[in-house]
């Protein structure tokens, strides 16, 4: 016999728009708190929300989209959703419709959806524009979603949407190796390798969701030791600078220093300001770990003198997740090198939250 929760959930198949309407209604909230009411049946509610989540209303899209969101924390839900292709071919060009008001809840989905391994087929994924679109120059969804968040910060691109949230997409799919391939390789549509477009955004101190994802994707985009001379050495990428000013203070470097640093770093201003949360200053120093790996590119970091910017970091700071980290960097940056290379120095992927971003 079917609670009176149940019944509630079974409503969100009537025939009868308003009643449908109602149950959304009474339903948003229970996404969050009884969760386990939308099991009944199979899960038929997920199909539901679903299809509910491609109407034509915007507050019944908006209510459909916040239930399946909180919803994902469900393992048995985020695969009914991930291995539906259809309706995740419908997401992402959902989120790529410059004009959809929902864009930013739908990248909060998207987002929750990346924590399922099946989410690597996003990658194949093409879409088709129409021919007065100037907006995308790629038919690969990567590439658009990638210039959604670049051209779309500020809601530059689309005025309902800042597109911040595809970070963690960006972070979630680049601990695939699908994914890390993505973001160091040149795309042919624009001879650009993608990771660069996000490098800017690593000190953008009026979005801490942007930082935090970018930091992240960096950081995954570095467990593959063979592509690190290339991110650091090639002046079209120019990875280095991006790590390191989110950690640099106004400290004064030494001279027999200053000028072995990359030009970025070279004479900061004294009002020059860290990244204020310990958690990203973290990332960070987990991404020059990884760099550390192999004996050639421990020996690059030394000649562009990072020693340095860890030992001021060192000196002023008091988080103990910090210090840690910044003695581990200083005795493989001043190790005897008659040691072997290092295999392993940050655990796998990165570590980040598996908990997923519930909408309030």
């Amino acid at each position: 016999m079917p609670t009176e929760l149940e019944d509630l959930v079974g409503l969100l198949h009537s025939p009868q728009p308003a009643v449908v309407q109602i149950a959304l209604d009474n339903l948003v909230g229970y996404s969050q708190a009884n969760k386990e009411i939308f099991a009944y049946d199979n899960y038929e509610a997920i199909k539901d929300l679903k299809n509910l989540s491609k109407s034509e209303g915007k507050t019944m899209v908006e209510q459909a989209t916040t239930c399946l969101a909180n919803l994902c924390s469900d393992l048995k839900v985020r695969d009914l959703i991930v291995e539906d292709i259809d309706y995740l071919k419908f997401l992402v060009k959902s989120i790529v419709n410059i004009t959809n008001s929902n864009a930013d809840l739908m990248c909060i989905l998207l987002t929750n959806l990346a924590k399922n391994d099946n989410i690597v087929k996003i990658l194949d994924f093409k879409i088709s524009h129409d021919k007065e679109n100037n907006t995308f120059k790629s038919d690969k969804v990567m590439d658009c979603l990638m210039d959604c968040f670049v051209k779309g910060a500020d809601r530059s691109l689309n005025k309902y949407a800042n597109f911040d949230y595809l970070s963690y997409f960006f972070a979630d799919i680049s601990r695939f190796q699908q994914g890390r391939d993505y973001f160091i390789t040149e795309q042919a549509y624009d001879e650009v390798v993608p990771i660069t477009k996000l490098l800017v955004f690593t000190e953008k101190y009026d979005s801490k969701i942007r930082r935090e994802g970018v930091a992240s994707t960096i950081k995954n985009s570095l467990f593959d030791s063979t592509k690190h001379h290339e991110l650091l050495t090639n002046p079209n990428i120019n990875l280095l600078p991006y790590i390191l000013l989110p950690i640099a203070g106004p400290e004064e470097i030494d001279e027999d220093y200053m000028f072995d640093l990359p030009e970025e770093l070279q004479l900061l201003p004294s009002d020059k300001v860290r990244d204020p949360l310990k958690g990203l200053i973290c990332i960070h120093l987990e991404s020059l770990l990884l760099l550390c790996t192999t004996r050639p590119i421990r020996e690059y970091l030394r000649e562009k003198a990072v020693y340095a910017i860890v030992r001021e970091l060192h000196k002023v700071e008091s988080d103990s997740n910090v210090v840690e980290l910044c003695d581990k960097l200083v005795q493989f940056l001043m190790r005897d090198e008659g040691e072997e290379d290092v295999e392993e120095i940050v655990n796998e992927e990165s570590d980040d939250d598996d908990a997923i971003i519930e909408v309030l």
